[in-house]
């Protein structure tokens, strides 16, 4: 277990081919769903192909990517967040989604404030941006609240889908 942060209560660590139950129950969420989009992730062979075309790739090639949220009483998977590097933007974004019945719970704050940090103090980072759909008000707020403001809009290239852009500079 690559282990990238520990806070009071969570611990971010890399994903490995174990987590593939876990992706395919979070992938597949409403909130994901609704927010995030369908990944056609819903099997085994799906989630392994997700992870190491995803996450895994964005580990070797960037130094970081999306990680898995583990709870410390209990050692439960509960979300995912990390930095994610896009093609048509100069820095990461944060990204973070949470299984339905950990929302709410500080948890968002929690690991989005301490990924800031990581991205800042041991990337060496100096810019991180954020990208909601307008309707998503808690991801909004999140961001907000970690810091970020709103700079403009923003659409994925090949898609028509409007969505905000936030940043925060270090």
């Amino acid at each position: 277990m690559q282990k990238i942060i520990e806070t009071e209560r969570l611990i971010l660590r890399e994903y490995n081919f174990k987590d593939t139950q876990f992706i395919i129950q979070l992938l597949n969420s409403e909130g994901w769903l609704a927010f995030i989009g369908d990944k056609n992730v819903h099997t085994e062979e799906d989630a392994q192909s997700y992870l190491l075309n995803g996450p895994m790739k964005s580990y070797a090639e960037n130094g970081y990517g999306l990680c898995a949220i583990i709870r410390k009483e209990d050692l439960t998977p509960i979300g995912m967040s990390g930095l994610i590097k896009r093609d048509n933007l100069d820095f990461p974004d944060i990204g973070f989604a949470f299984l339905p019945e950990f929302m709410g719970q500080g948890y968002g704050f929690e690991i989005a404030d301490a990924i800031l940090t990581h991205a800042k103090d041991t990337l060496k980072i100096p810019t991180v941006y954020g990208i909601v759909m307008a309707e998503n008000i808690g991801s909004r707020k999140l961001l907000e609240k970690i810091g970020l403001r709103v700079i403009g809009d923003y659409t994925f290239p090949s898609k028509d889908e409007n969505l905000l852009l936030l940043k925060i500079d270090f």
